[in-house]
């Protein structure tokens, strides 16, 4: 379970900026806590801000240190490593990128990070706490790694590990205990857009072909009213004649090439037909893709990662959770994660939106709503609720119409619309 991340220097975010999933000590909704021994921790928490604040970013942070660890024994010793700094500070630029999560696996604490440049790893620490005293597990200031004694796994491995590959996945490689155990967290800890969705379909598909969990996808689908009653998924050999005609013979060839041989799946609905007089007639068969609408689509598709979370108990995080979806429909998705009986697993969401609607709903205590904004600097601050003061030195109260207050600029992050009449007449006067 996650309990915080911290990322710094990293595209629009230049000082270290804190996304915590420790509850703070406010009364609202404590039944929605997971009760994680030392820590309450959130099932949830959602980022609000302008567009261009560096929301995306701060998910896309998480995403970034994800990819860098668990690609990083894929990566040669000339090997890049995919990461960029915050470019609008002369020191920043040429500064590494700082990524840090505090979780819990087994009841044990773990704090890791990183410092990267696109070239080498500057630093790297790994410390574990079993009751209150953290110990440092190891430290790598550059090509020098220091393991402690604890952490025998890791003896030996310092001269195996490229300047551009983090020690911790090399331990991974050589079958450590501790690694493996944080490596799969990682694997857990899925980030996804939800607008480039697609790609989520074969979870969906996998998902559905278990019994157990085809049964849980079934009923989230009927009780969301999306109008078909079944879903079956069909499989056929991959053939050219589903290529689009627009494509150059060489493109198709190139294709070919790659998926000859190989299987294709699509979804169909299935949807009940009727007589004039209401009685049923038949089930009719529509194509997923090309026949139901784009919410649909992306229900379908998003539904696979975010029942496999909930039943491996792992973090999922989302951009854009709300595009394309009803704000009825995205409270559904937010209540499988809030509600201690739809979650027993304790999996977590982390996810962006624009709907204020969610505010409204009473789905979220104060420490579960953050929101970014940028300095005059154009470098991004994220800040919770729970820690907004008023003009007053007071904190925000739970009997705030959070929605409202919002939308007025109470709480910051939101855009700020110049006089748009000027543009116009100005626009005007050219034409003369």
């Amino acid at each position: 379970m996650l309990i915080e991340f911290s990322v710094g220097n990293y595209l629009s975010i230049k000082d270290r900026q804190t996304l915590r999933l420790d509850a703070s000590s406010i009364s609202e909704y404590r039944e929605q806590l997971i009760d994680a021994g030392r820590y309450q921790l959130l099932r949830s928490a959602v980022i609000y801000g302008a567009n261009a604040s560096g929301k995306s970013n701060v998910l896309k942070a998480m995403s970034t240190m994800r990819k860098i660890l668990i690609r990083s024994s894929l990566r040669s010793s000339t090997t890049a490593i995919e990461v960029e700094p915050f470019l609008l500070n002369t020191d920043t630029e040429l500064s590494p990128s700082y990524f840090e999560v505090l979780f819990l696996v087994d009841n044990i604490r773990y704090r890791y990070g990183f410092e990267v440049d696109r070239k080498i790893v500057r630093t790297e620490w790994l410390f574990e706490a079993k009751k209150n005293l953290e110990k440092l597990l190891f430290i790598r200031e550059n090509d020098a790694i220091d393991v402690s004694k604890e952490f025998k796994e890791g003896k030996g491995l310092e001269e195996k590990t490229l300047d551009n590959n983090l020690f911790l996945a090399v331990c991974d490689q050589f079958n450590g205990s501790v690694a493996k155990k944080i490596i799969f967290w990682f694997t857990n800890f899925n980030t996804i857009s939800g607008l480039s969705h697609s790609e989520l379909r074969g979870i969906t598909f996998e998902m559905l072909d278990k019994g157990e969990h085809r049964n849980k996808l079934l009923a989230f689908y009927n009780a969301l009213a999306l109008g078909f009653t079944n879903v079956l998924i069909e499989t056929k050999p991959f053939s050219t004649d589903i290529l689009p005609s627009e494509l150059s013979d060489e493109d198709k060839e190139r294709i070919a090439k790659e998926l000859i041989g190989k299987t294709m799946a699509k979804a169909i609905t299935l949807h009940t037909k009727y007589d004039v007089e209401g009685n049923v007639v038949k089930e009719v068969e529509f194509d997923l893709t090309n026949r139901e609408s784009s919410g649909t689509n992306k229900l379908f598709d998003l539904s696979g990662p975010i029942f496999d979370t909930l039943q491996d108990g792992g973090v999922l995080v989302v951009d854009e959770l709300d595009a394309k979806l009803h704000p009825i429909m995205t409270k559904a998705i937010i209540r499988l994660f809030n509600l201690p009986e739809l979650n027993p697993n304790n999996a977590q969401l982390i996810f962006a939106t624009h709907d204020t609607n969610l505010l409204s709903g009473k789905l979220f205590r104060r420490d579960q709503v953050y929101f970014t904004e940028k300095d005059q600097y154009g470098a991004t601050c994220l800040y919770s609720l729970v820690e907004y003061k008023e003009e007053d030195g007071t904190k925000v109260r739970k009997d705030r119409s959070f929605e409202e207050d919002y939308i007025q600029g109470r709480y910051g992050a939101i855009p700020f619309i110049g006089d748009l009449s000027k543009i116009i007449l100005a626009w005007q006067e050219k034409q003369k």
